[in-house]
């Protein structure tokens, strides 16, 4: 099986596309193998590009842990990079279907790899993020008891769910113990990711993500749209901000309050075969 690897601010992905993709009988249990940084390839997550009626291509998320995401937008990022190199089709502008709906995405810089994302409108309401309490209601500053301690938690969804956590100092988030123990929450009933987030300025944030399936990354796209969102809401932020993470920084446009553009680099790494 053929192979392409990217990453987007060190959030890495095994790339399967063409006929490769399409005979994967079983991508939950090869993502776990794939993915296994000491026995497989290493990888945050497994990409399978996919045939689309409605898009240039349906592109499938496996986390390394075998689950399946609805969305990534640091993969999404990668995909357009991937299509301009790695296929015939020559263009700027791709449309990539995924379980959260249609993306757009736009090469800024192919030289950089710099990569334009449509994320859509965010969903903020309990019963699409999803989240318990009534339907109708948004989940903002939500205390939340975990590890014996109170966090207070925004809820947002950019495809996928996120608990948005702002704290004083970045440094002292216990990650590996918090993050995990607030994914499995009763308050989400599909999981989440979370992002622990520290304002430094008005157009800046630095923030840290434990991701739903993955573990500690060091970039999310989806959650620093939806750090954005959240620092907006709360007050905490303009519309406009640049987020930090461990990996690099991705410019977010919430300007409007409607759909959320994120733009930032992609990278291609290497190409191989496996045997399976």
């Amino acid at each position: 099986m053929y192979f392409t690897k990217y990453n987007g601010l060190g959030n890495d992905f095994i790339f399967v596309d063409g006929a490769d993709a399409l005979q994967i009988q079983n991508p939950f249990a090869l993502a776990q193998q794939l993915c296994d940084r000491r026995l497989g390839i290493g990888a945050d997550g497994l990409v399978l590009l996919l045939p689309s009626d409605k898009a240039d291509v349906r592109m499938r998320i496996i986390n390394a842990d075998g689950s399946e995401a609805e969305m990534c937008g640091n993969a999404s990022r990668c995909v357009p990079l991937h299509l301009r190199r790695h296929t015939k089709i020559q263009k700027n502008a791709f449309t990539l279907e995924t379980l959260a709906g249609l993306i757009r995405t736009e090469i800024m810089e192919e030289s950089r790899g710099l990569i334009r994302v449509d994320m859509g409108e965010p969903r903020l309401l309990r019963q699409q993020i999803p989240v318990e309490g009534p339907a109708g209601q948004t989940a903002l500053n939500v205390p939340l008891e975990a590890c014996g301690q109170t966090f207070h938690v925004t809820a947002v969804s950019m495809g996928n769910p996120h608990a948005v956590i702002f704290v004083p100092d970045i440094h002292r988030v216990a990650l590996a113990t918090w993050g995990p123990a607030l994914e499995i929450h009763p308050f989400f009933p599909r999981k989440t990711n979370v992002e622990f987030v520290q304002v430094l300025a008005p157009d800046a944030v630095r923030m840290r993500v434990w991701e739903r399936g993955a573990g500690i990354t060091r970039a999310c796209g989806t959650g620093a749209c939806a750090t954005a969102v959240a620092a907006v809401l709360n007050g905490k932020t303009d519309e406009r901000v640049r987020v930090q993470l461990d990996g690099g920084e991705l410019q977010i446009d919430w300007s409007g309050r409607q759909h959320v553009w994120m733009t930032g680099p992609a990278q291609y790494v290497f190409s191989g075969e496996i045997d399976l």
